[in-house]
């Protein structure tokens, strides 16, 4: 059996594991429980795929993310190593030829969303499968605590019952000791668990904060000024389009991205961009997961994020091969007053929200105790026009009920066309004898899709129909003829926003939601609009210690190299003004915990800023230290 140096040297072409994977690994092939916590661009999914390929059996990996789980698959069969996936949008036939492959096939990694384990067809297959460990993806989902909870994740602990003994990883980039700890407890963690987390120090990223006027001079300065690869988070579909023609017109070559872009565009945009073809994209937060693109010199967030987990992650993308990179987020004060009114306007209240489900079972002709499971092509536009509501206010009231369980709402939806024969070989020869016209069809498909007897293939229909030399029409006409005739599984391309519901439409009077536990995750996102604010209008704490601290990253000294910490170094401070600052910090703190707040206000007489760093120094002397509250108080030495 091999190493996992081997595994690593072989498949992923690495002589060493980065900081903390080779401890992960180790911890789960000894059969430890373990949370993970990677900043972005720490290789997570290494942490899984490397003991899986170590061990016997096959890896299940639970993501909430079809576009993610893809591209690992796709990754995966690159390198030779047999992967399969099982997603929202699959045909029954589709999925249950998947499972047979991963209960008796030779496949290490099984990739399903969260809503398919509950699936009694998944449940039936699950003893068949040798699970050798299961992995969880963006693991914060578990918590209701976090900024992107989904309620399916809290139900993957019942996978226990089935898979005794087995280790469970679970792996997030930007989790907040709350949710650390919810994550633990949801999962069923023993006091044996392992739990690591990788600093979130980036020594080589340089944030910076600006308050301007114009916005959009500030952007073209920051892009004329750093050259290379870019991205402009943006707040709204039509704002990436304003943006990037104002770059064109000014010479950048920019393209836009958003979710409401055809599959083909997104893809065509996104590999341009990869590839440099297209120096700048401006997008919504749709972008950029799952993509490893390591030459981003630029991160600009063209407006205010509502939580620093989101604001970590995407201004994590610039710089991931180690060299001089930027994020850089620019704002306005009307911004920081509107941020305030969110809570409200993303927290509906309960009547807002029953009539928001009622109109939607209407809209979908759902009758009472019935349509559990059912998927149906859902355009909000459509529907909010049809019964007069507020098209925001309604995504809200939407994204609530998510939450309670009740239904799912997959705005980006994509799923390709996709082929399996659905007869055994000796049975389609003797069809392709009775039916000569339909035999260059059946020949192109044996010819273009290995496997395609074992578990469905994604096809290109155009690509197809050139290599038989057809019409498209045309072929796509045999298609449906085969499907017709029982020879294939035929499953036309679809990217229609879809809205499945997971529970039985609720009667009026019965109607209900856990309003405690939502009022909970109003507050809780409060809390997180609060902490992203402070970020923005702090002009002295260094914004790499202001974001590892929030994660509950204390080891983080100050980079030297954000706008905070360039302000500050330009302080000039003389050898007595130090000792008479440092004696006033040490006479205010005698043997109490005081707020930095208070310390500043009763400081009077010198600068605000000479303060700050005299004690930033202290602390990196550790005569100081700081509380997660911004309590400062005196070392004790020992």
């Amino acid at each position: 059996m091999q190493s996992v140096h081997e595994i690593l040297s072989e498949y992923w072409g690495h002589t060493s594991f980065r900081p903390l994977q080779e401890d992960i690994i180790n911890s789960v092939l000894d059969g430890y429980d373990v949370l993970a916590l990677l900043p972005t661009g720490g290789g997570k999914s290494i942490c899984f795929q490397v003991p899986a390929m170590q061990q016997e059996g096959i890896c299940l990996v639970i993501s909430p993310l079809i576009a993610l789980m893809k591209d690992q698959v796709e990754n995966l069969k690159k390198k030779g190593i047999p992967a399969l996936s099982v997603y929202s949008g699959m045909s029954f036939v589709e999925v249950r030829k998947t499972l047979q492959n991963a209960a008796f096939g030779n496949y290490k990694f099984l990739y399903v969303s969260p809503e398919r384990i509950e699936t009694n067809l998944f449940l039936e297959f699950l003893p068949l499968m040798k699970i050798s460990l299961v992995a969880i993806d963006e693991a914060h989902c578990i918590s209701q605590w976090g900024y992107d909870f989904r309620p399916p994740y809290v139900r993957i602990a019942a996978l226990r019952t089935h898979l005794p003994g087995i280790p469970f990883l679970a792996l997030t980039a930007s989790a907040t000791l709350v949710v650390q700890n919810d994550i633990c407890e949801k999962l069923g963690f023993n006091e044996k668990s392992l739990r690591f987390q990788q600093s979130f120090e980036r020594a080589n990223l340089s944030y910076s904060v600006f308050n301007v006027g114009s916005k959009q001079h500030k952007l073209l300065e920051i892009l004329n000024n750093v050259k290379g690869s870019a991205l402009v988070y943006c707040k709204s579909r039509k704002h990436t389009r304003d943006i990037a023609e104002l770059l064109k017109l000014n010479k950048i070559n920019a393209d836009f991205y958003h979710a409401g872009l055809v599959s083909a565009d997104r893809n065509r945009r996104q590999e341009d961009w990869i590839n440099n073809r297209t120096r700048v994209i401006a997008c919504t937060n749709a972008f950029g997961m799952g993509i490893d693109k390591p030459d981003v010199r630029t991160v600009v967030h063209y407006g205010v994020p509502d939580c620093l987990e989101n604001y970590y992650q995407e201004a994590g993308r610039a710089g991931r091969d180690g060299k001089k990179a930027y994020a850089v987020l620019l704002y306005n004060d009307r911004e920081l007053d509107e941020l305030q009114q969110q809570p409200a306007i993303r927290y509906p209240g309960k009547d807002q929200i029953k009539a928001v489900y009622t109109a939607i079972m209407n809209h979908l002709q759902v009758a009472a105790g019935m349509g559990e499971e059912s998927s149906f092509d859902f355009d909000l536009a459509a529907f909010t026009k049809a019964f007069k509501l507020d098209p925001l206010s309604t995504s809200y009231a939407i994204k609530a009920l998510e939450q309670e369980g009740l239904l799912q709402f997959n705005e980006v939806f994509f799923k390709p066309s996709t082929i399996v024969f659905t007869v055994d070989k000796s049975s389609l020869q003797d069809f392709e004898q009775q039916h000569p016209p339909l035999e260059p069809t059946l020949k192109g498909l044996l010819r273009s899709y290995e496997g395609i007897f074992d578990y469905p293939a994604s096809i290109n229909e155009g690509e197809l129909a050139r290599f038989i030399g057809k019409p498209v029409a045309s072929l796509i006409q045999d298609l449906n003829q085969l499907k017709q005739y029982g020879i294939i599984a035929y499953s036309p391309l679809k990217e229609t926003p879809q809205l499945t519901l997971i529970l039985n439409r609720m009667y009026a009077d019965s109607f209900t939601i856990n309003l405690d536990n939502y009022l909970l995750r109003k507050k809780n996102f409060e809390e997180r609009i609060k902490a992203m604010t402070d970020f923005v209008k702090d002009s002295l704490t260094c914004r790499s210690q202001l974001i590892a601290t929030y994660f509950n990253d204390h080891s983080v000294k100050a980079c030297g190299i954000c706008d905070t910490c360039l302000d500050r170094k330009s302080l000039d401070l003389d050898k007595e003004e130090f000792q008479q600052i440092s004696e006033f910090i040490f006479k205010e703190i005698e043997d109490i915990y005081l707020p930095i707040t208070q310390l500043l206000e009763r400081g009077g007489r010198f600068r605000k800023e000479k303060i700050w760093k005299v004690i930033n120094y202290l602390q990196a002397e550790e005569k100081l230290a700081v509380t997660k509250e911004g309590e400062l108080f005196k070392r004790k030495r020992p």
